[in-house]
């Protein structure tokens, strides 16, 4: 059931299931994103974890304050204000997307907080010769900016998600476009989700980047500045695997994410 925490300026719309050490899990900012629609899936290999899912300022049942400030940082501050409320010190965070940027924020300023990251194809950090952007990252920005965007520009995106399109089912493309309309984010194209690349040094968490090899949104390309950028990092390249790992690749997604949560042999192994 989901609920909302007041984070000073808003309130973000959350579930908390699950006993045990902390996880908040946090989405990437495609349109008709929620916490839910992104790990609703995962969350039950992960019960024996305390699982706090956030909808982002912005998206889902959150609204978004205005604010000039970058989205990254803004969304960073009134995730550490709702686990505050929530009584969550210490933390593993798992983003994927515009959510691992979230977390790489999180961590870099909020060091204490967080325990282990686990980012799938995290955004936050461009390469030096972006634009020209990604296929997918033009059709999430064209989604953006149409002022009534259609079902069938839903399912194109949807499609460029994963590598085995059969996945991209005909309830997961309603679903996700009823969900982009009731909160369709009016933002410049592109947004300004601010820049993590000058701060990339500061994450001292252990790091877990795992992506698909075959992504069309965030490029495995990308991975090395993160990779070589944060002192205590790891990268886990699936292959036959778009831009939703945790989704088309569950199984071994939750496999090699418990591993990595338990310190076991993936992080045993550095």
């Amino acid at each position: 059931m989901t609920s909302t925490v007041d984070v000073g300026d808003a309130e973000l719309a959350y579930t908390d299931t699950g006993s045990g050490h902390p996880v908040v899990w946090l989405h990437g900012s495609g349109p008709g994103a929620t916490g839910l629609s992104n790990f609703g899936g995962n969350l039950p290999a992960f019960a024996d974890h305390r699982n706090v899912v956030v909808d982002l300022p912005g998206w889902g049942r959150s609204p978004r304050p205005a604010t000039d400030e970058p989205l990254i940082f803004h969304a960073a501050d009134r995730v550490v204000r709702a686990m505050d409320a929530l009584g969550v010190e210490r933390a593993h965070l798992v983003g994927n997307s515009y959510g691992g940027a979230v977390a790489m924020r999180i961590a870099m300023k909020y060091p204490e907080r967080v325990e282990r990251l686990v980012l799938m194809a995290p955004g936050g950090v461009l390469p030096p010769d972006a634009p020209p952007w990604p296929v997918g990252l033009e059709h999430l920005f064209g989604y953006m900016a149409a002022e009534k965007p259609s079902r069938d520009a839903m399912a194109q995106f949807v499609r460029l998600m994963v590598y085995d399109e059969s996945l991209a089912t005909e309830e997961l493309i309603d679903e996700r476009y009823e969900s982009s309309l009731r909160a369709h984010p009016e933002l410049p194209i592109p947004p300004n989700f601010g820049d993590l690349t000058p701060d990339l040094r500061l994450i001292g968490a252990p790091t877990l980047l795992v992506w698909g090899r075959d992504d069309q949104t965030v490029p495995l390309s990308w991975a090395p500045r993160i990779l070589h950028g944060i002192a205590d990092a790891e990268l886990r390249v699936l292959p036959n695997c778009r831009h939703w790992v945790q989704y088309e690749r569950a199984p071994e997604f939750n496999h090699i994410v418990r591993e990595f949560l338990r310190g076991g042999p993936a992080a045993a192994e550095r």
